[in-house]
């Protein structure tokens, strides 16, 4: 887990919450302004690299009382999120009609697509992973696809926004297995 390409598909995971939400707000944009873009992106990004730091810290801290059942739990963690990646892909759209630009609204955004991040942020420290290094490339990826959803999502976005989130799931849950494998099987 601790290699790079883990953390690497742990961060494109993270980020297609906030790609979607780029997509989508790039979908209702007639005409998008690399003010917005960059905003939007700049919010995701900062709170998908944040909250991992919380998580971790909080997993630092609990490390002590649930060492000998903690792989479970980074397991638990993961397959729960990626289920419900799984499970909002398949909901209908929420065609409401709010600015999705408004710094409240942005900062409810940033900070719900970014719960997930927390979680693995716990993770990462149940595994005694240094914190620094994945969170950099947490915020990086998301910053990235973001600024780059909301433009896909102003030409064509509506063709695959759902597929997107289902492959995140997907991604979670198989790295939660593989951890899981590997403390089981490999740690003995």
């Amino acid at each position: 887990m601790t290699n790079m390409i883990s953390i690497i598909l742990i961060a494109f995971a993270l980020a297609m919450d906030a790609f979607a939400i780029a997509i989508t707000s790039g979908i209702k944009l007639k005409k998008v302004r690399l003010k917005q873009a960059l905003l939007m992106a700049s919010f995701f990004g900062f709170f998908q690299a944040f909250m991992p730091v919380l998580g971790w810290l909080a997993g630092k801290w609990a490390i002590r009382i649930i060492r000998s059942f903690d792989h479970w739990i980074a397991f638990g963690l993961l397959l729960t999120i990626g289920v419900k990646m799984i499970h909002d892909a398949r909901q209908p759209d929420n065609q409401s009609a709010f600015n999705r630009f408004q710094f409240t609204i942005l900062t409810l955004l940033a900070i719900s697509t970014s719960i997930d991040a927390l979680a693995v942020g716990i993770t990462l420290s149940f595994l005694k992973v240094q914190i620094v290094e994945p969170v950099i490339i947490i915020g990086l990826i998301t910053f990235t696809l973001s600024l780059a959803g909301v433009y896909i999502g102003n030409l064509f976005g509506h063709f695959f926004e759902k597929k997107l989130e289902t492959v995140g799931g997907l991604i979670l849950i198989g790295i939660g297995i593989k951890i899981l494998i590997e403390h089981l099987f490999f740690n003995q």
